[in-house]
């Protein structure tokens, strides 16, 4: 496994206040990470020591082998990166901007249009900036941050005014470039999108790295019950509700469905006596802890010194 980036021991100070503390992590080829946390845990800040905008305060930090503070960071030119918030110069078309992107990256001219074609702005590519919308500006963005393949790519809460028909275009580019083994870090408040995009999560809280892993491995660290439901015929479901009882604590949900929360090790033996008996239940729905859960059940558990 080829490592792209190395955070050892990083810690960034912004006068008395510390924005990231000890973190240390890192980040291989090939696979892509989602970095989650509350306004002001450190997200950004990292990224931005990623690329060298800012010097850690203490620690080491290498970006495919090279030190992204040094004044001579040539990896520069094989990361992607997009900002939270997105500005160009309103005075210029979309051709115009990503061509001066292209000449800071010293790529040629014939990769613009079929990047302006991937990110739906072909129609919109000799308008003025200043008339794109929020959405329009997001994507115009994101084809600048794909100039020149980066085997990195840092993005900030990419998928920020774009409809749905963008964002589900904007994870397939995703998963071809990770594919071909793009590193891909996504820093973003959508966690319902990061739980299906992402095979590894990267919690911060308050500067402090709190959980490190895939879901499945921040599940079995959280042990948080699984929710089991079961769909029930109308005239059957009384029946069900009593005969389940011995089992645990079910629930009606929505008159017609009964819910239990189940541990780890509960879960195999309450579907087999569940379903065991032929009657009424139509469906069964198990739902394991939500990233959004795991989320809040890190931040509840962390207590972080200050």
């Amino acid at each position: 496994m080829t490592v792209t980036v190395e955070i050892h021991d990083v810690t960034k100070r912004f006068g008395h206040v510390e924005a990231v503390r000890d973190v240390s992590f890192t980040l291989p080829e090939g696979e892509t990470i989602a970095l989650v946390g509350h306004n002001g845990a450190g997200k950004t800040t990292l990224l931005k020591l990623m690329l060298g905008l800012i010097r850690p305060s203490r620690g080491n930090i290498r970006v495919l082998g090279e030190d992204p503070a040094a004044g001579e960071f040539a990896a520069r030119r094989r990361l992607g990166y997009l900002p939270e918030n997105v500005s160009f110069n309103s005075a210029l078309t979309g051709r115009e901007t990503l061509a001066f992107y292209a000449r800071l990256k010293r790529e040629g001219s014939g990769a613009l249009a079929p990047l302006l074609e991937r990110v739906g702005l072909s129609h919109a590519a000799d308008r003025r900036v200043g008339t794109y919308s929020k959405g329009m500006r997001q994507r115009l963005g994101l084809a600048q941050a794909l100039l020149g393949a980066p085997r990195i790519l840092l993005l900030d809460e990419p998928t920020t005014g774009l409809d749905p028909a963008l964002r589900q275009s904007f994870y397939e580019i995703i998963e071809e470039l990770r594919g071909h083994g793009a590193t891909v870090l996504l820093s973003s408040h959508a966690l319902t999108e990061l739980e299906e995009r992402a095979g590894r999560v990267v919690i911060m809280n308050r500067g402090l790295k709190v959980a490190d892993g895939s879901l499945d491995e921040l599940r079995r660290i959280a042990q948080l019950p699984t929710r089991i439901r079961l769909k029930v015929a109308a005239s059957g479901i009384a029946d069900v509700q009593s005969r389940l009882a011995p089992l645990g604590d079910w629930r009606r949900v929505n008159g017609h469905m009964l819910e239990i929360a189940a541990g780890s090790d509960q879960k195999i033996e309450l579907l087999r006596r569940a379903t065991a008996e032929s009657g009424p239940i139509e469906d069964v729905d198990v739902a394991p802890p939500t990233l959004d859960e795991l989320y809040a059940h890190f931040l509840r558990s962390q207590e972080v010194p200050r």
